[in-house]
């Protein structure tokens, strides 16, 4: 049951990497406990969808005091791309307005740095969250559909190989909350896209009234592509448009609503 995997609180769900390893700590938020009000109830952390200001300022506030030491949050604005930004000593030197210049335009986030929380909002896109255990680095990657079909995921270890070293055997790979297949209902241009792109369609699309995708199989199959073991991929399998009370879901709740939170960070 979904309820085994949260936090007592309900605040946070729950990975097994972070059982894995102790100097790991990764997350998605949930809906509750915080302090937004109407469709951004309760524990929305991000500021660019609509919310309050001092309310999502006192739910990172809560966020933080979740954490297993304190740490700092780095959180992007998204825009569906595939921009890669590389958290190191020098990001964290700046100022906060230099910071977020930085941020701007960013889906994916690279660290080696302990301390440093990467984060992802989405509400149905698919976070994922990746730890290279040998050379001990870690990345958050927002992937929506346009992301997905970009490859963000290959692109960020793509990044980390560039950077870190990082090889698929070193991946562990978290693959959090978003919309099923059953319930993303696309059109014949967006199949389209994907079979161009050169995606195995029979592999993650199915017909029904109308085209189905399968977002979490297909960033599975990128994490594979770049020689992550299948028993290192921790797939949640958790719809957000069908649980709504529990995620947000902009499909069900309208884009003026909250975004889940997913972070990972070396403790």
């Amino acid at each position: 049951m979904m309820d085994n995997r949260l936090t007592e609180d309900r605040r946070m769900l729950k990975y097994g990497l972070t059982e894995l390893y102790s100097n790991i700590f990764c997350f998605s938020t949930t809906r509750h406990g915080g302090y937004s009000q109407g469709s951004y109830a309760s524990f929305n952390c991000n500021d660019y969808c609509g919310d309050m200001p001092e309310a999502v300022l006192k739910n990172r506030e809560l966020l933080s005091s979740l954490l297993p030491v304190r740490g700092e949050l780095v959180i992007p604005h998204q825009v569906h791309q595939t921009e890669i930004r590389i958290v190191d000593d020098v990001f964290l030197q700046k100022g906060k307005p230099d910071r977020e210049v930085l941020l701007e335009g960013v889906d994916a986030l690279v660290t080696n740095v302990p301390k440093v929380c990467l984060c992802v909002s989405t509400a149905d896109c698919i976070p994922v969250l990746c730890y290279d255990v040998r050379h001990r680095a870690i990345a958050a990657i927002h992937a929506g559909w346009r992301g997905t079909v970009a490859r963000i995921v290959c692109k960020t270890l793509s990044v980390m190989k560039k950077v870190y070293g990082t090889r698929g055997e070193d991946i562990y790979a978290c693959i959090g909350p978003g919309i099923s297949q059953d319930a993303f209902e696309v059109g014949d241009e967006v199949y389209d896209i994907f079979d161009k792109a050169g995606f195995d369609m029979p592999r993650i699309a199915v017909r029904k009234e109308k085209w189905h995708i399968d977002l979490w199989e297909t960033n599975r199959m990128q994490l594979l592509e770049f020689g992550v073991n299948t028993s290192r991929i921790e797939v949640s399998g958790i719809c957000t448009w069908k649980n709504k009370d529990d995620f947000f879901s902009a499909r069900r709740l309208s884009i003026a609503s909250g975004r889940i939170l997913s972070g990972i960070m070396m403790c």
